[in-house]
């Protein structure tokens, strides 16, 4: 997955280009959110709603964004708002986010949203003592979860290393989710560059929602 789309086409172009399949997450309310969605699904490659969330830290989530406080209207609300700006979309996923993913009652109303719109939720783990998990697994729901974050670090050999990361984590448990951003100068390049050595080697590449359609024999909200 690669966030952060939205705030810049040209960085987002890259993205478009790479051979392999791939989820790019748009957040809302910026001048080129939709046209970044528009783009993204003209390129055959999966558009998820990066849903701007409050922190921890009161970093400023930017437009669109889901504060504690709000009523459960409010919440919905503004996801719907978003949702019909960047949409369709396959799923949602948070945007920094560390301090409403804490609150169960916050998640319960975003997750019941998700699953109404028949959607995905991929919980990017801003923080270790998120709810989410909790909260789909009261609700009888599957949420995917992010497992590295692969650009932390603006050099190439630190990208490197946390796809080998995401690798073992893949051999242990089938699987990976893996997180990167358009901002990331050397991601496109690095990607596309390990690309043909990862399908040599027996890995293949999937869209968050054919992932999480792996979680279950069925839809994974049923």
């Amino acid at each position: 997955m690669i966030d952060d789309a939205g705030n810049n086409l040209r960085e987002l172009e890259p993205f478009l280009r790479f051979p392999g399949p791939l989820t790019i997450a748009v957040l809302p309310g910026l001048p080129d959110s939709a046209e970044a969605a528009r783009r993204i699904r003209a390129a055959g490659k999966e558009v998820f709603l990066h849903q701007p969330m409050e922190a921890v830290g009161g970093q400023d989530p930017g437009p669109g964004a889901i504060y504690m406080g709000m009523s459960a209207g409010e919440v919905r609300e503004v996801l719907v708002r978003n949702l019909a700006e960047i949409g369709p979309v396959a799923g949602m996923n948070n945007h920094q986010g560390s301090r409403v993913t804490m609150d169960s009652e916050m998640m319960e109303t975003v997750l019941a949203l998700c699953h109404e719109h028949g959607i995905y939720f991929l919980d990017s783990r801003t923080i270790a003592d998120t709810a989410a998990p909790a909260a789909a697994k009261r609700m009888g729901l599957k949420i995917g979860e992010r497992d590295v974050f692969l650009d932390n670090i603006q050099e190439k050999a630190s990208m490197i290393q946390y796809v080998g990361e995401g690798l073992q984590k893949a051999r242990r448990t089938g699987s990976a989710v893996m997180i990167g951003h358009t901002w990331s100068n050397e991601l496109a390049a690095t990607l596309e560059e390990l690309y043909p050595e990862l399908i040599e080697q027996g890995y293949s590449l999937s869209t968050i929602s054919r992932f999480m359609m792996g979680l279950n024999d069925e839809d994974p909200w049923d």
